[in-house]
Formats: C-alpha cells, structure tokens, sequence
C-alpha cells in the first residue's frame, strides 16, 4: 500500500489590488458614482464599491461616443 502524498502546494501569488478609476472631469454621473463609492467605502460594503469601480470603469466611454 502507498502513502498519501504529505507535502504542500506552493503558496499563492496575490498581485495588488488595482489603483480606483478616477471620474472624468466635469461629469455628473462620474461625480454621483465617486460619491457612491466612497459612502460605500464608509460602510465597508466592499461589494458596493466594487460595483461603482465598475461602472466608473465603463462611463467614461460614453463621454467619447464609443460603444
């Protein structure tokens, strides 16, 4: 009979966490999710901010037309 294996796997390679987008200047909608985001940061509701992170992310395309 064998012996199970009795070693570890090697230890995991967490990168940084990504730097927040930044609104876009002069933006309302960018200003209302920043706002969002940083009560939600407030709250520790880290599911919210990730959210607001998100769609800061994808507006911005909406200022140049870009679909």
């Amino acid at each position: 009979m064998s012996s199970p294996s009795t070693t570890m796997d090697p230890p995991v390679q967490l990168s940084l966490p990504r730097t927040p987008p930044a609104p876009a200047p002069g933006c309302d909608v960018c200003a209302a999710l920043t706002k969002q985001r940083t009560e939600a940061y407030g709250a520790g509701d880290l599911s919210a901010i990730s959210d607001c992170n998100v769609e800061l992310t994808a507006h911005p395309k909406k200022h140049f037309g870009v679909r």
